[in-house]
């Protein structure tokens, strides 16, 4: 069931690149983004403690 699953959301998102790469390429983008400064903020964290 689980391979099922993930086949079906990797499907959806290829059919999602086709249909709108221009939104996908903003969502990936964002989602770096996020990460980034999530990655960032932890590190600033943990140099004001020291």
């Amino acid at each position: 069931m689980k391979r099922i699953v993930g086949l079906l959301v990797i499907a959806l998102l290829v059919f999602w690149v086709f249909v709108s790469p221009d939104s996908a390429a903003g969502t990936v983008q964002d989602i770096g983004t996020l990460l980034r400064n999530g990655a960032e903020s932890i590190i600033r964290f943990f140099t004001q403690l020291v």
